[in-house]
């Protein structure tokens, strides 16, 4: 094991995000979101075995052997905790590891909206945090819980596959759940959570629509269910959630979701000019006007409501750019490359703001 925690040292070091292992080739470090090779010797695939059989839970051997890749965590001491997914690609199997930082991040050290920590607050219904993978979705969902932990008085159970971030009770009393290892499937965990007492319930990734009715079920006993699901946009989320349904069963769901959605959070990374990433967020909050559009199929008028929401702490991709730009801790060119509407992003960088989705809202 020498070879891997030497590599995970030198990564650690350089302040990398994540360590790519595969047989004959140099390992790959992920910096600030560019690769780079580490000129060492490449591994054999019999070296990548024995780190995979060092590293991976008992309980997972068999799983990877049906399943072909798993997910699990690591720990090292001195080289903190690691989110591990081993796969098989031509044959062989790869590792590819992702740095847990071991201290909880705050909103603030984020760089997140403050209004996330209201949002985090709500006493019941389901907050999803989305957005595609690498986005900082799991450290986004670790600030709201801890959050919670330090501000209110709460019995708050995780399921998670796997356990990434390692919480310690505070105002709060926390358990978390490892899949494989705690719980047999989140579908389990969920069907049996009702029975341990929770007031909150934090599901590390929405797959199917037996896991999201649980969840509904959860926030409509008085629960708050806070989830992660995979989407580009806040208002999208809803329609992704429906497409887990069969179409005569989406009036009914569309219904419960607009009594018992919270808010929708979506972030996208984007190259600081200090270094590093700051998120830009999006977010939706189940306003009265947003709750009539669901209940209505008016999906495709959520972007104007969330557009024109901002006395309601609601945000678009591009309004969170513009202001990341403004703050001068992005550039203009990579704000641009991560904007929903690019030639509108432009245009208000310019000083020009069209009304469009206040007469969209009025039609």
């Amino acid at each position: 094991m020498e070879y891997l925690h030497s590599l995970l040292k030198f990564a650690l070091d350089h302040n990398a995000s994540d360590v790519h292992i595969k047989p004959s080739h140099y390992p790959i470090i992920r910096v600030s979101s560019e690769l780079f090779q580490v000129q060492v010797d490449t591994p054999t695939g019999d070296q990548v075995d024995e780190i995979i059989r060092h590293m991976l839970p008992h309980h997972l051997e068999a799983r990877l052997e049906r399943d072909k890749e798993v997910d699990f965590s690591y720990f090292v001491p001195n080289l903190g905790r690691y989110r591990v997914n081993v796969f098989y690609q031509r044959g062989e199997l790869c590792i590819a590891m992702r740095y847990v930082k071991a201290k909880i991040p705050s909103f603030t050290e984020l760089s997140l909206p403050e209004q996330l920590g209201t949002i985090a607050n709500a006493e019941n219904g389901i907050i999803l945090v989305t957005g595609a993978t690498g986005c900082g979705k799991s450290s986004t969902m670790a600030a709201m819980l801890e959050h919670i932990n330090l501000t209110e008085k709460c019995h708050i159970i995780t399921l998670e596959d796997p356990i990434e971030y390692v919480f310690e009770d505070k105002q709060s009393v926390i358990e978390q759940r490892e899949v494989g290892l705690d719980t047999l499937s989140f579908e389990r965990a969920l069907t049996h959570v009702m029975r341990q007492d929770p007031d909150v319930i934090m599901v590390g990734e929405m797959r199917d629509s037996q896991s999201f009715m649980a969840a509904l079920a959860a926030a409509d006993t008085g629960h708050l269910v806070i989830t992660t699901l995979h989407t580009t946009t806040a208002y999208s989320s809803i329609g992704r959630i429906l497409d887990f349904f069969p179409a005569d069963e989406r009036d009914q769901i569309r219904s419960q979701m607009a009594a018992n959605m919270r808010a929708v959070i979506c972030q996208r990374l984007v190259p600081a000019i200090a270094g590093g990433a700051v998120p830009a967020v999006e977010i939706m909050i189940n306003t009265p006007t947003v709750r009539t559009m669901i209940e209505e199929n008016k999906v495709d008028k959520l972007f104007a409501a969330v557009e024109t929401g901002a006395d309601d702490d609601m945000q678009t991709f591009n309004q969170s750019l513009y202001k990341l730009v403004k703050a001068k801790k992005i550039t203009e060119e990579n704000a641009l490359l991560r904007a929903t509407n690019p030639d509108a992003l432009r245009m208000n960088l310019r000083g020009i703001f069209l009304d469009e989705s206040r007469r969209i809202l009025a039609s």
